[in-house]
């Protein structure tokens, strides 16, 4: 089933992203997560791409993808970048995941190698996610979705040239959008009023990252660059010795954002999950009701 077509029923879609397990551990280990997760019922699971990019990586997400899709029945979404690929290794991806019955792609330029013994692919198909985006248009084989950032993508130096960026994704062929994670909803609410007021009017679904240790924090804002509210950072550094009580509070502070975000009609979350089910569970537990009763009150 394509993705975008659950968004059309205007019922909250929940989703999900897992990533395959680093080069020292057995990709087994995914899929007692997946076990985990199944039973919370998501609409689909994102598989992440190996940040290799690399044979081997991408041949993980593909396989993590198939389990989902054809031995659990949820729809899978396999992400692909692009900025390391040729023009070969990406239909070679192509044909890989139309083998595996897998019909919906997260398209992504993905981050510049940071060996400087790399060199990019000549010639340079795919410099951005949209020259992807085109590329898998053109096969009519996939449902296609595309990144977005609610403040502004780290190498962009504004809002408003990001969201013309973002246009062009649209334009090629995304049928979907996926935000990157942020703290302050407010930041998304602006980014709305944008978007709608460019004209881009596809599925935007919410992705929320429930932080439960200080050392994600400090990964995920050097990554990229998200704000952290003071209510947030006055949490973290409350318990930053307390690991217990700062997964609880991680997990509370995430469901805040979630409940007020589906109360202001976004049209998904996608629960960054980090591998983690016990997470999850406990915030699908916690917005059930809410979920419900907005799913009970649309007409089908």
């Amino acid at each position: 089933m394509y993705i975008k077509d659950m968004f059309s029923s205007k019922k909250t879609v929940i989703s999900f992203e897992i990533f395959p397990p680093k080069k020292d551990y057995s990709i087994d280990t995914i899929y007692d997560t997946i076990d985990e997760l199944a039973p919370l019922n998501p609409n689909y699971i994102s598989v992440t791409y190996g940040a290799g990019g690399n044979n081997k990586d991408r041949n993980k997400t593909v396989e993590i993808a198939s389990i989902i899709k054809n031995k659990y029945n949820i729809e899978a979404l396999a992400h692909l970048t692009c900025i390391s690929s040729t023009r070969d290794e990406v239909e070679e991806v192509l044909k890989s995941l139309r083998d595996n019955n897998i019909e919906n792609i997260l398209a992504l330029r993905g981050d510049i190698p940071q060996d400087p013994n790399f060199k990019f692919p000549t010639p340079l198909h795919f410099k951005y996610a949209v020259d992807l985006i085109e590329k898998i248009k053109s096969t009519k084989d996939f449902c296609i979705g595309g990144a977005c950032y609610p403040e502004g993508h780290i190498e962009c130096s504004n809002l408003n040239d990001d969201i013309q960026n973002l246009k062009k994704k649209v334009d090629a062929g995304a049928d979907f959008l996926i935000t990157q994670l942020f703290f302050d909803n407010n930041f998304f609410y602006n980014f709305r009023e944008k978007v709608d007021e460019i004209g881009i009017n596809v599925p935007i679904e919410v992705g929320i990252m429930p932080v439960t240790n200080s050392r994600q924090i400090k990964r995920i804002t050097s990554l990229c660059g998200a704000y952290v509210p003071k209510k947030f950072e006055k949490i973290m550094d409350r318990y930053i010795d307390k690991p217990q009580a700062l997964k609880d509070a991680g997990i509370a502070y995430a469901t805040e954002q979630i409940i007020d975000l589906l109360s202001s009609g976004v049209e998904g979350i996608h629960i960054y999950t980090m591998n983690n089910p016990e997470v999850a569970r406990r915030i699908v537990s916690n917005i059930d009701s809410v979920v419900k009763a907005i799913n009970n009150n649309i007409a089908v």
